[in-house]
């Protein structure tokens, strides 16, 4: 467990890159099984404990210091492990264990036995043993949120670079294995046979685009589709001994299959499909397009059941980008215009209820294809993608074969209400704002309705001028929020609005992300509800 601490601490302190992937190549080299997959797990979010929450670490730590104390710290930090590894009381005698006593193993061991009721008992036991860094590592694994600057994949490259292998390869097994993930070791690391995972519906990872920006590409190299606004996925079909397996996977690599159980016999042969998944509907493209908005199929999302009556209201459905294997036979080193064909063909084996073809926009020419793009908004889809024509299907971004040209955002001026304190480094700065637009005339009484928060789009030097506007324009606070008086405009870019009954306003913005500060402008001027409410599109 110190080695773990050790590393943890190392690397909330480290800013390289390579630096951070040395760091944990080298743990992963000189860290025996099965820690070192323990430690993997954890970096890369693989890890859950549900009888530990950060509300188990509040309620402890406010049952031995002062909870005024506490939330202020707590508030001040911006961290609840740090916080709590630093105020934690040293217990009376208790003495750090030896090394190899209490390692990763052992923790992950005694918190995966853990109940709501024993947690709070056992769980104190763990902490008197550690020091400061050993408290803070046995926190953040125990409540799964790291936030120490590593992603899952750069964990994953890191043991492609501890063991010299390609980090594709590790994308490849990753989603078919389990922690500890002895597995991959044994092959990584020890030069064993390669994980057996041919016959398991396993995600492979996803070919992502590059923004277009100022390129102009020749479209007799690419071709263009329309950039649907769903959630991508991946429809993974296998058979073994005679039993086929269907999952359904987000971008990111989670299995989603319970949320959208009709997907699961839809798909007649084994194969790996690349889409948008969508629900019925007419906003996306008109009755054409055959699309609901994303707001629609928000409502599908994260459900680990689904009502019959919701299967009905909003059936789900994946319009089909590309296809990665087929009947076996892996297509992913053809150029796209061979794999599009193939999925042209295959189109005609499958329920049309169920799936359907992303169109190939035709275009003249570039410029044509740019006057096709401003219609997008009018459609309520996202924009254009970039594929080029020869381009074989490789997992990442890569440069100059795939682009995604979003429309242009939608801009509205808000006004500053409410201003929460950031994470991490944004701890002791007031970073998370809360904005609203009038309800009417605001030269008569009307009040401001909040319809967005964002924290992004301002550089550092704004945030110090934004944080200092905040601190001197109080008038209410509460807790790590202070409300301001309201006299500051933000020019706010979002990529559509949604009809929300969560939201006082009956609004919700999509993507929303300080655009500019207009210092200059008077909050009078700001936008109103009505504004925004003509934009939607649902």
């Amino acid at each position: 467990m110190k080695a773990f601490a050790t590393l943890l601490d190392t690397l909330v302190y480290t800013t390289s890159r390579n630096r951070k992937l040395d760091l944990i190549a080298d743990y992963l080299r000189e860290t025996p099984d099965p820690d070192r997959g323990w430690a993997l797990a954890a970096l890369t979010g693989e890890l859950d404990f549900p009888a530990v929450k950060s509300s188990t670490i509040r309620n402890l730590m406010k049952e031995r210091v002062d909870p005024v104390l506490w939330t202020l710290s707590r508030d001040f930090v911006g961290d609840t492990a740090e916080t709590a590894s630093l105020m934690w009381p040293e217990a009376q005698g208790a003495t750090p264990e030896p090394d190899d006593t209490l390692t990763v193993s052992r923790v992950v061991e005694t918190l995966s036995s853990l109940t709501r009721a024993s947690a709070p008992r056992e769980l104190p036991r763990l902490l008197d043993r550690l020091d400061v860094n050993g408290r803070f590592a046995l926190i953040k694994l125990a409540t799964g949120g790291m936030r120490i600057g590593i992603s899952a994949r750069l964990a994953k490259t890191a043991f492609a670079r501890a063991f010299d292998v390609a980090v594709e390869e590790v994308e490849e097994y990753w989603h078919a294995l389990s922690p500890p993930y002895a597995e991959l070791f044994h092959w990584a690391a020890e030069g064993g046979d390669p994980p057996d995972v041919a016959h398991m519906p396993r995600f492979r990872p996803f070919m992502l685009a590059h923004p277009l920006e100022e390129t102009v590409v020749d479209l007799a190299d690419y071709a263009a589709e329309w950039k649907w606004d769903g959630i991508r996925v991946q429809l993974v079909r296998v058979t073994k001994d005679g039993v086929p397996a269907t999952r359904l996977y987000s971008r990111s690599g989670d299995d989603i299959s319970a949320s959208f159980p009709e997907m699961l016999d839809a798909l007649p042969m084994d194969a790996v499909l690349d889409g948008e998944l969508l629900v019925r509907g007419e906003t996306q493209g008109g009755a054409e397009g055959g699309a609901a908005s994303f707001n629609a199929l928000q409502q599908r999302l994260g459900r680990k059941t689904v009502s019959k009556k919701l299967l009905a209201e909003a059936p789900a459905f994946v319009r089909l980008y590309d296809a990665l294997l087929l009947e076996g036979r892996d297509l992913r080193d053809l150029p796209w215009t061979e794999r599009r064909t193939r999925l042209e063909a295959l189109m005609e084996r499958l329920p049309d209820e169920r799936f359907d073809l992303s169109q190939v926009v035709e275009a003249r020419d570039f410029e044509h294809l740019a006057e096709i793009r401003e219609t997008a908004r009018d459609e309520a889809i996202e924009g254009l993608m970039l594929k080029r024509r020869d381009s074989a299907y490789l997992a990442g971004r890569k440069v100059g074969l795939w682009y995604k040209w979003k429309r242009d955002p939608l801009l509205i001026d808000c006004v500053l209400m409410y201003a929460q304190r950031g994470s991490g480094k944004r701890s002791s700065f007031y970073s998370d704002y809360t904005f609203g637009c009038w309800d009417g005339d605001p030269d008569e009484g009307a009040d401001l309705l909040p319809v967005g928060k964002a924290y992004s789009g301002f550089t550092d030097a704004e945030l110090k001028k934004l944080d200092r506007h905040v601190r001197q324009n109080t008038v209410n606070r509460f807790g790590p929020v202070r409300e301001t008086n309201r006299s500051l405009v933000f020019e706010v870019a979002f990529d559509s609005v949604h009809s929300s009954k969560r939201h006082k306003s009956g609004l919700a913005m999509r993507f929303p992300r300080i655009h500019r500060i207009r210092w200059d402008k008077p909050v009078h001027e700001a936008d109103r509800i009505e504004a925004l409410r003509a934009l939607i599109r649902d």
